[in-house]
């Protein structure tokens, strides 16, 4: 790569591949999407705003994470969307830097807001009566404001260490841009961007999840102490949240994998739909859970399985 001509295109083309022989159908498919997404995502949001009686810090939170599932859609599908309608699927540099920015923050904020989200449910449940003085809707305010500023500033450099990069290549793999993407046409040594890269992944994807366990590890203790009925309660208030972190980590690591290896030595049909869990599934998916049919339907599945377990804890 040290050797190779620098092209600095100012159009990169996309992987779209084998997707153009159906591009009408995947055309409509995405525009329904990111209907429902918006539709979903603005309803939730809405209510939360209109009813006084929801202006509380768990709501607080679903609706910083449909915003934020919001911002997240509105850089991929958009873009999707008219592309399939090209005759060549290509995106501007500024543009691919721009979907680069958006894509890592919704990624790194969904994890952010998961893990506040997680700190509101243990003090919730491990100390009641300080509730409402520790979650105050400052203290709110507060965690959602340095949720977004925590990922910002830490992607905020590893973007700047992409953007200086000279490139020698103009060709994205992927259906969209991404960081690694970029990274991977460079004409130089990108080795303090591969270490930044892993302090990143590090301080986002391994540390929120680790936030979010010592939370729940908290919160079981106290329910192996307490009564059927607050277990019951505790499952009603933890269950949604348990499902969007699990559905999002697991979208998350689709996404590991197609870094970790070659992205070509994969079927095409299974690269994208592993490249694209994140930033489809998630934001259709958590204005349901957190509906209340949703939270309803959640707690007749796990609520069995929930008791079960802490039951023979107890008796252990």
């Amino acid at each position: 790569m040290q050797n190779a001509t620098v092209l600095n295109p100012s159009v990169l083309t996309l992987g779209f591949g084998e997707m153009t022989a159906m591009k009408y159908l995947y055309s409509v498919i995405s525009l329904i999407f990111y209907i429902l997404i918006i539709f979903c995502n603005v309803t939730v949001i809405s209510t939360i705003s209109l009813q006084k009686r929801l202006h509380e810090p768990m709501y607080i939170f679903i609706a910083a994470l449909c915003v934020n599932g919001l911002y997240g859609s509105s850089a991929f599908f958009p873009n999707l969307f008219f592309n399939l309608l090209q005759e060549t699927q290509t995106i501007s540099y500024i543009g691919c830097l721009t979907q680069i920015y958006c894509i890592h923050t919704y990624m790194g904020c969904e994890l952010t807001i998961l893990a506040a989200m997680g700190f509101d449910r243990y003090v919730s449940i491990c100390h009641p009566l300080r509730y409402h003085s520790i979650m105050s809707m400052k203290m709110v305010l507060k965690m959602v404001i340095a949720a977004w500023l925590y990922i910002v500033i830490l992607f905020s450099t590893h973007f700047a260490l992409t953007v200086r990069l000279p490139l020698c290549d103009s060709v994205i793999l992927k259906i969209y841009c991404d960081n690694w993407s970029v990274v991977r046409l460079s004409c130089i040594d990108t080795t303090l961007n591969n270490i930044y890269g892993i302090f990143v992944t590090v301080g986002v994807i391994g540390l929120m999840p680790v936030l979010i366990m010592a939370s729940y590890i908290q919160i079981f203790r106290v329910c192996l102490q307490s009564s059927k009925a607050t277990r019951e309660k505790a499952l009603q208030t933890c269950s949604p949240h348990l499902i969007t972190l699990i559905n999002f980590v697991v979208d998350v690591l689709f996404e590991i994998i197609l870094h970790r290896y070659k992205p070509t030595t994969l079927p095409y049909g299974l690269r994208v739909a592993m490249s694209v869990q994140f930033l489809t599934i998630p934001p259709l998916l958590n204005p349901l859970i957190y509906g209340d049919n949703g939270e309803t339907r959640l707690k007749r599945i796990l609520g069995m399985l929930f008791v079960f377990l802490t039951d023979h804890f107890v008796l252990l």
